[in-house]
């Protein structure tokens, strides 16, 4: 009975230690090399789609607003994310506060890219009503409505994945939460660029999504205290 138990014991020991394994480890780096580079739209650019603004114009009609899935910027891609799929040791995650703004009844950022952990404020300077409705599978999905009156509020991203998020009431906004296990990732900026520091030296495997244009990706090598040059070039399916 007693000879059961341990072998119990043990299967159970080797079904946990594979995911411990796994997981992402975060500590110092002094030695760490840097992953820069461009994403650049492959093709004749789209023509930016204007949006069609139907409710609270005295607000969100402002100014024009263009359909931000698929920004493209003199042939550089604008809101992509680049990051790290098989690091598993590394800087450690700074797990902080970021932003999320509905200025103008936009997402601002389109793209926010962070470690899971990581609590995002929500702001509503518009003084109208918006409603923030995340679309997970992995992490607790939310469904809030942010009234004038509340400038602030806030959600706490426990896990990693992608997330989608929308406003309810207004139809035409429309976000992402990109969320990793650790703190390789970065948002492609107007000129297409990004940038990764502090990585281990090592040959990783660098990947791109988009959420209109899907996913590329190369393998990339890192020295320490250099710089690795990688550019991407993704086109419209």
């Amino acid at each position: 009975m007693k000879k059961k138990a341990v072998l119990s014991f043990l299967s159970a020991a080797l079904l946990v230690l594979p995911s411990a394994l796994l997981a992402y480890q975060g500590g110092a780096v002094s030695d760490g090399g840097t992953i820069a580079g461009v994403v650049k739209f492959k093709g004749a650019a789209p023509a930016p789609k204007k949006l069609d603004i139907n409710k609270d114009k005295e607000v969100c009609g402002k100014t024009d607003k263009v359909d931000p899935s698929l920004i493209v910027s003199g042939g550089n891609l604008v809101n992509a994310v680049v990051s790290i799929t098989d690091v598993k040791k590394g800087k450690k995650i700074d797990v902080q506060k970021v932003t999320l703004d509905q200025k103008g009844c936009e997402y601002q950022p389109h793209v926010l890219a962070f470690p899971a952990g990581t609590t995002v404020e929500i702001l509503n300077p518009d003084g109208i009503l918006h409603n923030v409705h995340s679309y997970s599978k992995v992490n607790s999905p939310f469904n809030v409505a942010q009234p004038k009156f509340k400038k602030s509020m806030t959600q706490k991203i426990e896990k990693p994945e992608i997330i989608n998020v929308k406003c309810d009431v207004h139809g035409w906004m429309n976000g992402w939460f990109f969320v990793t296990e650790h703190p390789y990732v970065s948002v492609t900026d107007k000129s297409g660029a990004f940038k990764l520091t502090d990585v281990p030296a090592g040959t990783y495997n660098v990947e791109v999504w988009h959420e209109t244009l899907g996913k590329t990706s190369q393998k990339v090598t890192v020295k320490p205290k250099e710089e690795a040059k990688v550019n991407f070039e993704i086109a419209k399916k």
